[in-house]
């Protein structure tokens, strides 16, 4: 396992850094006094070294929720807080392809133990995901709810996109897996959003469901437990609420 994550990682690396290079040659060379090929390399290599800041971004990330992993996280998490607070922060991506964000939550929903950064990063990355592979237009679905018997807290996030064939659901969270490598790589995707999700869920003792079928878009849900002293108050909260 260690040598398939250094040998994607450094195939993930290579390829951009290889244009990188490529485009500082001509640029060096034949190039060097024409304008318009300039202006379009150099825009080429910003787009190309972006990529390499956030494959390492992620890596970086990945690495250090590994290392925390089996360590319980501490500090009370208001879920809605969370999820409503990163839904904004990608705000300017939803405004790029016209998408819009509909959350519903129901009252009540009790504080879970949980590290807060972690979890912002857990639904920026189901969000982000969603507004990727959603339909230009379209809408994200994002659902906080509680299991019937209370002991449980679950984050719905579902898209309107192409969906995901069976075959490839139970591989989404593996490190470097795409369903579809050129597109992932065009929408700035590194193909570790959601092991860095599968990681912080496992950290947190919950779990992610995936529900997906081609054409009918995907739903990715977050289930985490509800604290020994919540759960002894079973009643359950009124209706949902927009």
């Amino acid at each position: 396992m260690r040598a398939d994550f250094v040998a994607n990682a450094s195939h993930e690396l290579r390829t951009p850094l290889a244009a990188v290079t490529g485009f500082i040659d001509t640029l060096r060379g034949h190039a060097k006094d024409d304008e318009v090929a300039r202006d379009q390399f150099l825009e080429i290599m910003g787009t190309q070294t972006a990529r390499m800041s956030r494959l390492i971004e992620d890596l970086l990330s990945l690495t250090r929720i590994e290392l925390n992993e089996h360590v319980p996280p501490h500090g009370r998490v208001l879920l809605e807080n969370v999820v409503r607070e990163a839904a904004a922060a990608l705000e300017p991506l939803t405004r790029a392809d016209r998408i819009t964000i509909a959350i519903t939550a129901r009252s009540g929903l009790p504080a879970i133990i949980g590290d807060r950064d972690e979890l912002a990063q857990l639904f920026q990355n189901l969000i982000h995901n969603a507004i990727k592979y959603g339909r230009e237009g379209g809408h994200v679905w994002i659902t906080l709810d509680r299991s019937a018997d209370g002991e449980h807290v679950s984050v719905a996030v579902k898209d309107d996109g192409e969906g995901i064939p069976a075959i490839a659901v139970p591989r989404l969270t593996e490190r470097f897996y795409r369903v579809d490598v050129k597109r992932s790589r065009e929408k700035g995707g590194t193909g570790l959003g959601l092991a860095i999700v599968k990681h912080i869920v496992s950290r947190h003792g919950g779990r992610l469901a995936i529900d997906s079928k081609p054409g009918e878009g995907s739903t990715f849900t977050v289930i985490l437990p509800v604290p020994t002293e919540e759960n002894s108050q079973k009643s359950l909260a009124p209706a949902p609420v927009t």
